[in-house]
């Protein structure tokens, strides 16, 4: 791996988390990091991180209409994106039937949405220059299923899906895609940064309380390590061959596998059944 400085990061929720830990990382390296934030105080904040290289720009995510502007303002500065790293997203907790739509809408358009109109603020330019690497983070809940987390889960599967059809079609032009599956890490996902629904069924109680509860007491004491990841992340922009799918933690790669064992097992069960549909 030839490891170069200079390149142009775009990262979307740069104020606490992966979004934070990539960023100073980034900055550590030489990179220039263009992050995205909520609000005039955490601009500031982020641009203290370097006053040459570090550039906040304000931007929702869900603003579709303001995110080609945005970009094409902040890069008339920066230069075009080398490598863009979709990281917005947040977690919301709570049963199917006890969930709000309009909660789904929600994380729809926060975890899948937004991150699909930054991948097409960014590819024209990319697909031009033929060179560019989008990271799109998506979760171990993109590839395995809790309950209690549905809407999230079917947002990082939707993402997860999204993604490996876009590796497929921008391949040829020189354009890396790399999806990666964080499991359990320090950062506020499961706290403060988490939409949990209120209760209204008493019949999810034995299946829901316990992760809840599990969930609230991890927080803060989660095995992964941020920092760790971040450097993985600098790592896998470098490399000649990124992997498409990248699982971070020792729990995402226990679950996953299972869940893959367990697929695997189920369509042997069923192959019989699965073969008989097709004309004779």
């Amino acid at each position: 791996m030839d490891k170069r400085a200079g390149r142009v990061l775009l990262i979307t929720g740069v104020s606490s988390g992966f979004g934070r830990a990539l960023s100073e990382a980034a900055l550590l390296a030489g990179h220039t990091v263009i992050g995205t934030v909520r609000s005039e105080a955490a601009k500031a904040e982020f641009d203290r991180l370097d006053g040459k290289r570090a550039h906040g720009v304000i931007l929702d995510v869900t603003d579709f209409a303001a995110i080609e502007t945005v970009v094409k303002d902040v890069t008339g500065r920066t230069g075009p994106v080398d490598v863009l790293v979709n990281n917005a997203g947040y977690g919301h907790e709570g049963t199917l039937e006890e969930s709000p739509l309009n909660e789904l809408v929600r994380q729809f358009n926060v975890n899948v949405f937004g991150a699909v109109a930054m991948t097409r603020a960014v590819l024209p330019s990319m697909r031009v220059r033929r060179a560019g690497h989008i990271v799109n983070i998506t979760s171990m809940a993109g590839l395995v299923t809790f309950p209690g987390v549905s809407y999230y889960c079917g947002s990082k599967f939707a993402l997860e899906g999204i993604s490996e059809a876009l590796e497929k079609e921008v391949r040829g032009f020189g354009i890396k895609v790399t999806i990666v599956a964080p499991g359990s890490f320090r950062t506020d996902w499961a706290g403060r940064s988490m939409i949990r629904t209120e209760r209204s069924v008493d019949d999810y109680n034995a299946v829901f309380e316990p992760i809840r509860r599990l969930r609230k007491e991890k927080d803060g004491k989660q095995a992964g390590d941020p920092a760790k990841a971040a450097q993985v992340l600098l790592d896998i922009i470098e490399h000649d061959n990124p992997p498409v799918h990248l699982l971070l933690g020792n729990d995402a790669l226990g679950l996953v596998r299972k869940k893959l064992a367990d697929l695997n097992d189920e369509i042997d069960a069923w192959e019989s059944v699965s073969k008989s549909t097709d004309f004779s």
